[in-house]
């Protein structure tokens, strides 16, 4: 019997990932392998991400690249999933007709069913229910395959918060947290397998557990913390109005979780903060990143900036720009502002114009860059400890990994990178580089 092929491409953030990775056990379960070459493939699942409006255009643009091929092989069925589906499955359909299925998140973990029935003839296949959160149980699913060293995992999904920019409350639905029993099982698994760091996913994961009546995220990080073989432990997103002082305290008292928080602040105005609905001032962020730096020393931070927000006024990006100087953030992520279907801030007047909000950017990225290499140089001369995650993609004689503060670290090591990666390696820094660290392993008996 000829074997099935599923070709799976991801677009977007990490639960993207992590549901990327779900789904495709759910399809091995019905007898699919995965393929890294789309023509060889009989199931094509795309997942999408809806956060950026440049990111619609990937996904009709991917869709366009496989019309020929869809041509050429007519029992190919193609599955469109994720937030983008989730939004926009009527004009994916009327779009692209070479699409079979679309499903939004939710319904990923029914992909396996939604194959099936597209398969047996009903095309297309839509389903963008949200009544129920996305099932990802184990039962009757292949034993988790490490992916490496590292993995993710979704703790919980959808958010109830609504700032006024984002589709998540809309894409993801709202806010649900899983079973702390069920995460648990799931990293102990991923360690069985050689996991030995784990970065916990959710939307706000400081809101875990409340709707539900749990114990809440500190909890869940002790439990995790206490599985064998776990070194390491990360997590997104942390809304910064609900950093609470116990989580900050967390970083004192749970020596596995990694010494680095990505805290979005999005801007350094007050006003334009209260406008995006994110519950906090300026000032309030501050001192909470002054609580992490205590609790903490070393605690690296990055961070989210939007340039643009509607009505945002010079002096308003000068306070963005000042925060950004003021904190000194070890990684910034930064967008110029587009609007998103169903998100209040669409409706919102006095838009910037696309020239104000590329220059705003463009200064935001440049200011960012100078203190992310200045701190990276800081670092020449230091030891880091650097779990190997495999080959440099810049060059394969060198591995690639991460410090606790979530730091890329390239390295040269006199060993072959198969007997390193996923082991934690001694490095020496010897460059500090815009965007990460260059240097060799410390060998057994040198000095530091």
């Amino acid at each position: 019997m000829k074997k099935k092929l599923v070709y799976l491409h991801t677009m977007g953030c990490q639960m993207n990932v992590y549901d990327s990775d779900q789904m495709l056990r759910r399809l091995a379960a019905g007898g699919y392998e995965r393929t890294e070459n789309e023509d060889l493939a009989d199931l094509i699942v795309v997942n999408t991400c809806a956060v950026r409006e440049k990111a619609e255009h990937k996904v009709i643009s991917f869709l366009g690249r496989l019309v020929p091929l869809k041509r050429r092989k007519p029992e190919l069925v193609i599955a469109v999933g994720g937030c983008v589906a989730q939004v926009s499955h009527q004009e994916i359909l009327s779009r692209m007709p070479i699409v079979d299925i679309v499903f939004g998140p939710h319904a990923a973990g029914r992909v396996d069913r939604l194959v099936e029935q597209a398969r047996s003839g009903r095309r297309p296949v839509v389903d963008i229910s949200q009544d129920e959160p996305c099932d990802f149980s184990g039962a009757g699913l292949p034993a988790a395959q490490a992916p490496g060293p590292t993995a993710f995992v979704t703790i919980m999904s959808g958010c109830d918060n609504f700032c006024t920019y984002c589709v998540v409350p809309f894409t993801r639905g709202r806010e649900a947290s899983r079973p702390a029993a069920d995460v648990v099982a799931e990293v102990a698994a991923l360690a069985a397998a050689g996991v030995s760091e784990v970065t916990l996913l959710g939307q706000n994961v400081n809101s875990y557990g409340k709707k539900e009546g749990a114990s809440g995220f500190v909890d869940l990080l002790t439990r995790v913390a206490q599985i064998p073989g776990i070194l390491r432990i990360r997590f997104v997103t942390s809304h910064p109005r609900d950093l609470s002082p116990e989580l900050i305290a967390a970083f004192s008292s749970i020596e596995k979780l990694c010494p680095h928080l990505h805290l979005p602040v999005q801007s350094g105005s007050d006003r334009i903060l209260k406008k995006m609905n994110r519950g906090y001032t300026a000032e309030e962020y501050l001192r909470k990143v002054e609580g992490l730096r205590a609790a903490r020393p070393g605690m690296a931070l990055s961070t989210d900036f939007i340039a643009g927000f509607p009505s945002e006024t010079e002096e308003d990006f000068s306070a963005t720009l000042r925060l950004l100087h003021t904190v000194g953030f070890d990684m910034v992520y930064a967008f110029a502002y587009s609007d998103r279907p169903m998100a209040a801030a669409t409706r919102f007047p006095n838009k910037v114009d696309g020239e104000a909000k590329s220059r705003r950017l463009a200064e935001i990225l440049s200011a960012a860059e100078r203190i992310i290499r200045e701190k990276n140089e800081a670092f020449i001369g230091r030891r880091v400890e650097v779990l190997a995650e495999g080959r440099s993609r810049n060059n394969p004689q060198e591995l690639t990994g991460r410090a606790p503060d979530n730091r890329i670290v390239n390295f040269a090591a006199e060993s072959p990178p198969e007997e390193l990666t996923g082991r934690v390696v001694p490095v020496l820094v010897e460059r500090g580089l815009a965007h990460s660290l260059w240097g060799r392993e410390i060998l057994p008996g040198e000095e530091t």
